[in-house]
């Protein structure tokens, strides 16, 4: 069993775009590497690779736009976001698809990007509030290994599956 997980990766000019945003150091935040940055459309956990891939082979869904905005907000608050909207009918689909995999899916999808992680009471980042609006198609979703690590997670695309 792998810790896995199904997303959506942003282009690069949508990367380019974040990596403008404040990302000075500050103790007690940890600023999620530009490479990670990506659209969690499921968290399955402990799964077997094949069995996903599986799942998702069989997934037939048309391409979808993912808005990134207005801007800068937390989610919890220990984590600083971009809020993403317009992948609801994907992320259901792929929670359909895989439902009998892994632990149980969340009741509803809140879609972000997670720019950084903050330790309990410490000051938000500059970035809070500052506006973000971007929009990339989405015509492919990943299937993605999560190996953690003390300095962060890492990680890797096993499989690929095209949209539309």
């Amino acid at each position: 069993m792998t810790r896995l997980f199904v997303a959506v990766w942003p282009p690069e000019e949508v990367v380019e775009e974040l990596r403008a945003l404040p990302r000075k150091d500050q103790r007690g935040v940890r600023f999620v590497p530009p490479d990670n940055w990506h659209v969690t459309l499921r968290f399955l956990g402990a799964a077997d690779i094949d069995d996903a891939a599986a799942a998702l082979d069989a997934l037939h869904v048309p391409r979808a736009t993912a808005r990134l905005g207005p801007g800068i907000d937390v989610l919890g608050d220990r984590a600083l976001v971009v809020p993403v909207h317009g992948l609801d009918d994907l992320a259901a689909a792929v929670t359909a698809c895989t439902a009998d995999l892994g632990e149980r899916p969340r009741a509803r999808f809140g879609g972000h990007l997670t720019l950084a992680r903050l330790k309990h009471h410490v000051p938000m980042p500059r970035a809070l509030g500052m506006m973000v609006e971007a929009e990339f198609d989405v015509d492919e979703g990943a299937l993605v290994e999560s190996r953690l690590h003390p300095d962060g997670a890492r990680y890797r695309t096993v499989a690929t599956w095209p949209l539309g």
